[in-house]
């Protein structure tokens, strides 16, 4: 299965935080699940790493090239295709940046691995 991570979902795998459910855990650590990590999540992070709101080890680039490697997670680009879906999306979501992951996740048929129920209100498979 193809999982997708929200962004949120990426930190707190990558921290072993405690607000990764259980559920979300072995959906992650199934290794019969390819887990991606969307250019989307890339460009959220830097946003808020540039505000200052997400203090990280190292730069940007070099932290979320060696944990996608340390976690065995492949980089999801983003499409045409996907970005075709937005403007079908109801207004349930005003975020910009998990409307698109929304998008990417229906048009790449991929589990969006999520807490936010807002999402879970789409039509896309979502888990947490």
């Amino acid at each position: 299965m193809r999982v997708l991570l929200d962004t949120c979902a990426f930190l707190w795998i990558i921290a072993g935080a405690k607000e990764l459910s259980p559920s979300a855990a072995r959906v992650f650590a199934d290794p019969s699940n390819e887990i991606l990590l969307s250019v989307v999540s890339v460009w959220e992070l830097s946003v808020k790493h540039s505000l200052g709101k997400l203090p990280l080890p190292a730069s940007l680039d070099r932290f979320v090239l060696e944990q996608r490697e340390q976690h065995g997670i492949t980089v999801l680009p983003l499409d045409e295709r996907a970005i075709f879906h937005l403007h079908k999306l109801p207004a349930l979501h005003r975020d910009p940046f998990d409307r698109m992951l929304i998008c990417q996740a229906i048009e790449h048929d991929c589990l969006l691995l999520t807490p936010d129920p807002l999402i879970a209100q789409y039509p896309l498979r979502t888990q947490w």
